[in-house]
């Protein structure tokens, strides 16, 4: 169990880039290898690209001052990966059946909650919630009216969790606006959690 009021979390940039890319594995990608790049460009790129070169899309990002999403980090190590960013920057999520937006929901400033990652051996200790929570701040402090996240209620460890549970981002003080899918409610946050609470 690690102690998590050891942790930090800070946004992704190309200076802290080597924390992320330790994180994921160099040449493995977090768990699929998509680089947090599924929501971010069409299917048929998607499917068309290498891991490289979701790597690359992801770090470019990096290197044009984007902070995609924010880590946690204990002892110079990241332990944990949270991607968010507003709505605009995933298209594919326009298209989404279970995570399109409501309509007349004022897209520029809502964020999106779109993937968590918790490196082997720190898992279920308490740090999703954690993430989710700095995730939070981060947008409310760069601009955003809320956050928005389509996490699973499907038990089981299977490839959709990566999403999240919905038990935690409630928890984390969200709440459902729409369900297109038994499993995966749409959720919100509107207030940010202060931090330490």
């Amino acid at each position: 169990m690690i102690d998590l009021s050891q942790c930090s979390f800070s946004p992704v940039t190309a200076s802290n880039w080597p924390l992320l890319e330790d994180l994921f594995g160099p040449h493995r990608g977090a768990d699929s290898g998509c680089w947090c790049m599924w929501w971010r460009v069409s299917r048929s790129v998607f499917n068309a690209m290498g891991k490289e070169q979701r790597k690359g899309a992801l770090r470019q990002l990096c290197l044009n001052g984007d902070e995609p999403g924010v880590i946690a980090i204990n002892d110079s190590k990241a332990l944990g990966w949270c991607a968010i960013a507003p709505r605009s920057s995933y298209p594919v999520l326009q298209r989404s059946r279970v995570a399109h937006p409501l309509d007349g929901a004022e897209a520029g400033r809502i964020w999106f909650i779109s993937c968590l990652y918790v490196r082997v051996g720190f898992r279920r200790a308490g740090l999703t919630k954690q993430l989710i929570d700095a995730a939070v701040r981060h947008a409310f402090e760069h601009g955003a009216s809320c956050v928005e996240a389509c996490p699973t209620e499907a038990t089981g460890t299977g490839a959709e969790r990566f999403v999240g549970t919905a038990a935690t981002f409630l928890a984390c003080g969200f709440t459902e606006i729409a369900r297109r899918s038994p499993n995966r409610p749409l959720v919100r946050c509107t207030t940010p959690l202060a931090e330490g609470a």
